[in-house]
């Protein structure tokens, strides 16, 4: 599936059903969105062409993304602010762009296609290249500065709670081990102690064994997680009333935040249970638009493999 336009070297995920969460059908008149992980700009392309008066506030970390992005939406140059921000400093780039409030804001969560599939960003096991894993290329921490220089028990714990492994002990004794002998560089040096380590255990049908392990590494590099929670709290104060917040995650630690954060914004009640009269004053903030995430259909995965583990939720800002 391709947006028609060739200016676009990727394929967005889940585009069709994203833009039609965001927009519903609200293709005319004043809308204000803000697109968190800009990446190429394939889907707030979407929004710009269906809608000619939407306007556009985009962020993304990688330097590169943006300098992309600007190309590919330059077709509404007058109706784009770009910005190079993570997505946890939301709010204070929405001040500074002069926005203090949007009609629908996207989260599109993870590594794009072009990060992976470029070598010298060190995303990949699949080709060699510097253990960078930074989608800021301006901050310090890379991946080859966590392997060498985090202790076991620091390797252990990003190896078993962004990992999700079994395994997260050997293979932070192993990482140890190994880069006594050389000190760790390539991304296929730590393909293969992952190969070595967890190759013993591994099961039919689950991803080759350094997937999990690289998600882990690229997690701690880019603080993914906690920037995450913040970028998702921001997103609710911005949001109009009736706005929209979509997010597109790809592994389940990053769906179990989204769907925790907007299952928690959406409760009309937070007093502890068996409290006979409600004392807590809250209000639910959210509504909930997506009961089950939203997955890909047969055509984009065949389109698209990368699709297969993208979940989008949505939830609508109440009055």
């Amino acid at each position: 599936m391709n947006s028609g336009h060739t200016e676009f070297s990727h394929i967005p995920v889940l585009a069709e059903q994203t833009v039609s969460l965001l927009t519903e059908g609200r293709t005319s008149g004043r809308f204000r969105m803000i697109d968190c992980t800009l990446g190429r700009g394939g889907h707030s392309a979407r929004v710009l062409r269906q809608n000619p008066e939407a306007r556009l506030l985009g962020l993304d970390r990688d330097p590169e993304a943006i300098a992309r992005s600007r190309e590919n939406l330059a077709f509404a140059a007058d109706r784009i602010t770009l910005v190079q921000s993570d997505f946890a400093h939301l709010s204070q780039v929405a001040e500074q762009a002069g926005w203090d409030g949007a009609d629908a804001i996207l989260m599109d969560l993870g590594v794009s296609s072009p990060q992976i599939d470029d070598p010298k960003r060190g995303f990949s096991f699949r080709s060699n290249g510097p253990l960078d894993m930074r989608m800021d290329t301006g901050t310090e921490r890379t991946a080859a500065r966590v392997l060498n220089t985090y202790d076991g028990k620091a390797l252990e714990r990003i190896f078993r709670e962004y990992g999700e492994l079994r395994e997260a002990r050997f293979l932070a004794r192993a990482v140890v081990e190994k880069r006594e002998e050389k000190p760790f560089e390539t991304t296929f040096q730590f393909a293969e102690v992952c190969d070595k380590v967890l190759k013993r255990s591994a099961r039919r049908g689950a991803p080759p064994a350094p997937t999990l392990c690289f998600q882990a590494l690229r997690i701690e590099v880019n603080d993914e997680l906690g920037q995450l929670q913040s970028a998702l709290e921001a997103a609710t104060e911005l949001l109009n009333p009736g706005g929209v917040l979509a997010v597109i995650s790809f592994h389940s630690l990053e769906d179990r935040i989204v769907k925790r954060f907007m299952n928690d914004m959406a409760m009309k009640c937070k007093c502890p249970p068996g409290c006979p009269v409600c004392i807590c004053n809250w209000h639910p903030k959210l509504e909930i638009l997506t009961r089950k995430p939203v997955t890909a259909e047969k055509d984009e995965l065949r389109a698209n493999p990368r699709a297969a583990c993208a979940k989008l939720r949505g939830a609508r800002k109440l009055q």
